[in-house]
């Protein structure tokens, strides 16, 4: 049975929001697909009353924060993706999906959240190391946010921009922060709960109470953890802390040590047990695919059967989190 997201919709919604070419392809090829992406985006925000917040395209994915003013992100986005694809293939003599599956949205609480966002979003091109100044890459709201560039007639900056209120010069403290948001990336994703929600857990009660009022849907894993209240990303985020380990150099590591895969198999394993995620799910947090996690999860099973050490460091483990 294929798991399908959650998606929370009302007047006034926040989202993060992230597209993938399929198989990881590009989904822009040259400055004039990078230009038509943003004229579909100006249509968006026309037709279905979208404010788009900040943005940044890369080669193979898109980053969007916008405030939907009606209850649909689906139909916008399924819009933009079926617009592209179709305004992008001719162009490129090609055919077929351009984009990976379903997009990725995350609910976020409040305007604070989408401000520190926007400096994880605008810092994407540094991070792959396509530039060494945010300043040089053109595909993004940076400059507008940064430096008062102008900026697309759509792009609405008001709500970004007001959390710097008590500025001198919002461009420069905006400019300022984001440069040195690096350390700050860290305690932003503390705050991102059930691997969808970015915000308070008081947040999180009031979507639950509003949008969950009923047993969970057994195809959307997401209802199951936020109906449990078990918060996988939290756990994950507390586990790798006991053991010392960073799950991100997991993911962006193609080997790691025989005592960091131990590790990294224990905490996919104590995710895994929670039975409230897919194995798809449970391969983004560690950069593996679904089939790859059924393996590891066989495989730390085995070892638990014959290693006490292994089970007691498990049992230590989940006494200490509390699962």
């Amino acid at each position: 049975m294929m798991s399908r997201a959650w998606r929370i919709a009302y007047p006034g919604a926040l989202y993060h929001v992230l597209s993938r070419g399929n198989d990881r392809q590009n989904i822009f090829i040259g400055a004039d697909d990078r230009q038509l992406f943003l004229n579909i985006l100006g249509e968006i925000s026309d037709r279905f009353e979208v404010d788009i917040c900040a943005y940044v395209l890369m080669g193979n994915h898109y980053h969007l924060l916008l405030r939907t003013r009606r209850a649909n992100l689906s139909k916008a986005m399924q819009w933009l993706g079926v617009t592209y694809t179709n305004r992008f293939n001719p162009r490129h003599g090609r055919s077929g999906h351009l984009f990976q599956g379903r997009f990725k949205s995350m609910l976020v609480q409040n305007d604070a959240y989408l401000l520190q966002l926007s400096y994880y979003i605008h810092r994407n091109p540094l991070r792959a190391g396509l530039v060494k100044r945010l300043a040089a890459y053109r595909w993004s709201s940076y400059p507008a946010y940064a430096y008062g560039k102008r900026s697309p007639p759509w792009l609405h900056m008001k709500l970004i921009l007001s959390q710097l209120k008590n500025t001198a010069d919002p461009y420069q403290a905006y400019r300022e922060n984001a440069q040195n948001y690096s350390k700050e990336e860290g305690k932003l994703w503390e705050d991102l709960r059930h691997g969808f929600i970015l915000g308070s857990e008081r947040f999180v009660k009031t979507i639950k109470a509003r949008y969950l009022p009923g047993p969970p849907h057994a195809e959307i894993p997401q209802q199951k953890s936020v109906a449990q209240d078990v918060d996988p990303a939290f756990i994950l985020h507390t586990a790798a802390g006991r053991l010392g380990c960073n799950v991100e150099r997991f993911k962006q590591s193609g080997k790691v040590s025989a005592s960091d895969a131990e590790n990294r198999d224990m905490l996919l394993y104590v995710i895994w047990q929670l039975g409230t995620q897919t194995n798809q799910r449970i391969g983004e947090f560690f950069g593996l695919t679904h089939s790859a996690v059924s393996r590891r999860v066989s495989l730390f099973k085995k070892a638990l059967k014959k290693d006490a050490a292994l089970r007691h460091r498990l049992d230590l483990l989940k006494s200490k989190i509390k699962i």
